[in-house]
């Protein structure tokens, strides 16, 4: 295996039943990066989750984790941590009861600084001795995380970690997962928040039907060969509006929803020709006070992928 991928996964299908989850999945994990795994609701992200953690075996196809060849018995190498579908939970015990006893289970042998770390880590310090059963559930997958990084993981797996989290907590969050990419931890991140993906994961695998649409930099899906609806708000938006029009590539989406605020033109175009509207905007002293896409180009990328895919041939 390639000592830099914590993951490399070849033609990986499993079925329940007359049920295809994956279907010939390829999946390469860099270690020291943050890898996103996005799809449908049934496109395949839980199942090859828990074939990572060890949780299931594939039905065909070879993984290898860590440099260590995943064979067909249940069991992940150790140097893996992480949770699929939301962290398990003593709900009498406290958090950091709870922490105590999974260390004892492991054998890890874990000591009170090293609990206490961690949940100061994802800022669970001031309820650590209150019972979880009154936790919400963002504060729940904070504790989760927290179970995980007791063993100091070399590759982490994680399943909607940012489900329930206020913006405090996700702060905690993205910034842990930062600096264990940094650290040299592997991670693999499945969600549905898209500006969590953009923000975190440097790689992304998107899933459709259970097989891979695409897979690579994200910064492949930009989408500068792809039209997508940008806002933009002007000091003069009627003289906007009139050079948009003139301008090669680009074309006004009226019928796309602006909160009808008459002040924002939304178009269409692809990034060259939005580079050229705003330097001809420039060009006529028209300022540009906003410019964002209407939606992210991951996002249009995903929409776009998955919608292929599911139409079919």
């Amino acid at each position: 295996m390639d000592a830099l991928l914590a993951v490399r996964a070849r033609g990986i299908t499993k079925c329940f039943g007359d049920v295809v989850a994956l279907d010939g999945v390829d999946l390469d994990v860099a270690r020291g990066r943050i890898h996103g795994l996005v799809g449908p609701n049934g496109a395949g992200k839980t199942t090859l989750l828990g074939l990572l953690l060890g949780l299931s075996v594939a039905d065909s196809g070879s993984v290898e984790i860590l440099g260590t060849p995943v064979g067909r018995a249940s069991h992940a190498p150790d140097g893996i941590a992480g949770f699929v579908d939301g962290p398990g939970l003593y709900p009498s015990l406290t958090a950091r009861q709870n922490l105590a006893a999974l260390a004892a289970l492991r054998a890890a042998g874990e000591r009170m600084p090293r609990i206490d770390d961690v949940l100061d880590q994802v800022g669970l310090t001031d309820v650590a001795d209150d019972r979880t059963r009154g936790f919400s559930l963002g504060m729940r997958q904070r504790l989760g995380l927290a179970a995980a990084l007791l063993t100091r993981p070399r590759l982490l797996v994680l399943d909607e970690p940012s489900n329930g989290l206020d913006p405090a907590g996700k702060k905690h969050v993205h910034g842990v997962l930062t600096r264990l990419a940094q650290e040299g931890t592997g991670i693999v991140l499945s969600s549905h928040r898209m500006d969590d993906v953009e923000s975190l994961c440097s790689d992304v695998t998107i899933l459709a039907t259970g097989r891979v649409v695409f897979s690579g930099p994200l910064n492949k899906l930009a989408a500068e060969n792809r039209e997508l609806h940008y806002r933009l708000r002007t000091c003069d938006p009627r003289a906007a509006r009139r050079m948009a029009a003139d301008t090669a590539g680009v074309r006004i989406a009226d019928d796309c929803d602006t909160d009808q605020d008459t002040d924002v033109l939304v178009v269409a175009a692809r990034a060259d020709a939005l580079d050229e509207l705003v330097a001809a905007l420039v060009r006529s002293g028209i300022a540009l006070r906003e410019l964002a896409p209407v939606i992210s180009p991951l996002e249009a990328a995903f929409l776009a992928l998955t919608d292929q895919q599911e139409a079919g041939p």
